[in-house]
């Protein structure tokens, strides 16, 4: 499930390094890169199948906890986004760009979008909750999001195409689920949490090959205007700040606790590229222009990521929520430091030490022997505070 966000780094330069290694294969030997490019099916159906075989469906029960930061989740990404999608994506200047990245942008994230989440404190059960729910919405709307937003692509879409989507889709994403039950009826936990986790770590280097093989057999096509393809740069850019600011107000609005505000901020800022690359391919496979943005908008989610995850923590104190019971006071209120550096707490009152009585020397010495130290004394009236 690609939760592991501290491989972002390497997952940005293996990305980028496969589009220089297809575009260079299908320049300087367009024989070779064509022969590459035949991979591309068994890649789709490799990837497709990794992807719902490390699909966390457990979390549902989870959703009852949460309702709130639920509904505004699915709202901001079904309702919000795409109006913000259609907006900015009028800045490019083709059909196909557009419609790449309004694909792109479209689609909520259902795997990496957790690490990221775990890592900036944020509510990770209501997270593993909302992957099966945004992932069955975000397939029932592709076909609806074509329809709405690139008419001019799509006629027929539905008929066309549902044969394909069954066979290059439905089935390696059912063999991909059975895979995962077998295992989890057959194998150990521990046995079965390492498979998973190899197959994870597979994941971004099947994606890699898929992003070779689309580059080297369409490399004269999407280079054709090089141009173009950095306004695909920019808009995915101010697609990601606009959703940020979004996520922030919503937040303040709402009065979101830290948890509630990462997990949202996380699941409107990531987006399910690697899926709706696959179900792209297979649905609209003579697009390689289409194909191509959605592969752009992947090299600026990462460190998009990777900042905002930064922001929060710094924000909270690596995550923690500030009102944490373990601010505040076994009393219920929390210490004021005066000038003096004492507590406001604690009692004006002066009390004798315990310490600076004389004992005696039998005293002395059965102290010295203890192996449970003496305790400090506190002044009298103190109020203990709960370390932070």
């Amino acid at each position: 499930m690609l939760t592991a966000p501290l491989r972002t780094g390497v997952t940005t330069v293996l990305f980028l390094a496969a589009i220089l290694a297809g575009s260079l294969l299908g320049f300087l030997a367009p024989a070779a890169g064509q022969s590459v490019a035949g991979f591309t099916d068994p890649l789709i159906l490799l990837l497709v199948g990794s992807l719902f075989f490390t699909l966390r469906l457990d979390g549902l029960p989870a959703l009852r906890r949460a309702p709130r930061t639920v509904l505004l989740a699915v709202g901001m990404n079904f309702l919000a986004i795409p109006l913000i999608a259609l907006a900015l994506t009028m800045l490019l200047p083709s059909d196909a760009l557009r419609l790449g990245v309004l694909i792109y942008c479209l689609a909520p994230c259902t795997d990496w979008f957790l690490g990221f989440t775990r890592l900036a404190g944020g509510d990770t059960i209501t997270g593993a909750a909302l992957i099966p729910v945004q992932l069955t919405l975000q397939l029932l709307l592709y076909p609806v999001w074509l329809a709405l937003f690139a008419r001019e692509h799509v006629d027929g879409l539905i008929t066309s195409a549902a044969p394909t989507l069954l066979m290059w889709f439905v089935l390696p994403a059912v063999a991909g689920l059975g895979l995962r039950l077998l295992l989890r009826l057959a194998l150990p936990v521990g046995v079965r949490r390492g498979i998973v986790a190899a197959v994870d770590g597979a994941v971004p280097g099947v994606i890699a090959a898929v992003i070779v093989a689309i580059f080297a057999g369409n490399v004269g096509t999407i280079l054709a205007a090089p141009a173009s393809f950095t306004w695909v740069l920019v808009v995915v850019f101010l697609f990601f700040a606009v959703t940020y600011a979004l996520g922030e107000g919503v937040a303040r609005l709402f009065r979101l606790r830290h948890p509630e505000h990462a997990l949202l901020t996380m699941t409107t800022s990531a987006r399910n590229a690697p899926l709706m690359l696959a179900v792209t391919t297979v649905a609209l496979p003579d697009r390689p222009v289409v194909h191509a943005a959605i592969i752009l908008g992947m090299l600026i989610e990462f460190p998009h990521l990777t900042v905002i995850t930064a922001l929060l923590r710094r924000r909270h104190g690596d995550g923690r929520d500030r009102t944490s019971p373990a601010s505040v006071t076994t009393s219920g209120v929390k210490p004021r430091r005066l000038q003096n550096g004492q507590d406001s707490t604690l009692s004006s009152t002066k009390c004798s030490s315990t310490s600076s009585r004389p004992r005696s020397a039998n005293q002395a010495r059965a102290a010295s022997t203890r192996l449970v130290p003496t305790p400090v004394p506190r002044a009298c009236g103190a109020t203990l505070v709960s370390p932070t």
